[in-house]
């Protein structure tokens, strides 16, 4: 008896998660594979960046299908450094990205309070394209440093989705 208890509840679990889980139209597909196929590449143009600017850190581009926030997929890379005595910029670039997937603005673009879980920094920026959302986030150097890598990763990267 328990063990049939507990299969009817492990079905209705799975199927109540997969009831909740976000519909992808055929072009959100395409799109997300177009980012996973060149997220790589992206990274790479934003390390490139960042050691060209001497700077070391962690670069995160993201897309988000749809035209609001409730998934995501993303790709990291460090550059020298996870992190220094202070500052992990692993967890920055992620909050970052984190507070452009509830704004849809660019990180510290201050278009509200600042909430828990955010540092309100500038160096991650976020596109509309078609299908969604591109962003690329970079933490290591100043924020104004930050976005310069940011940005050359998604002015690269967006043309992909074109």
């Amino acid at each position: 008896m328990r063990l049939t208890q507990l299969l009817l509840a492990i079905i209705i679990m799975t199927a109540s998660n997969n009831a909740t889980a976000q519909t992808i139209s055929k072009e959100q597909k395409k799109a997300e594979k177009t980012f996973i196929t060149h997220a790589d590449e992206a990274l790479q143009i934003m390390k490139q960046e960042a050691l060209r600017m001497n700077i070391k850190g962690a670069g995160l581009v993201c897309f988000i299908p749809g035209n609001e926030t409730q998934s995501w997929v993303s790709k990291m890379i460090i550059v020298g450094a996870t992190g220094n005595e202070g500052y992990n910029f692993i967890a920055i670039a992620n909050s970052k990205a984190s507070e452009m997937a509830e704004t849809l603005k660019n990180s510290g673009s201050k278009v509200r309070p600042v909430k828990v879980g955010e540092f309100d920094y500038i160096g991650g920026t976020i596109k509309k394209i078609d299908s969604g959302y591109l962003l690329s986030t970079f933490s290591g150097a100043s924020g104004e440093d930050d976005l310069a890598v940011a940005n050359k990763g998604i002015d690269w990267f967006i043309t992909k989705f074109k």
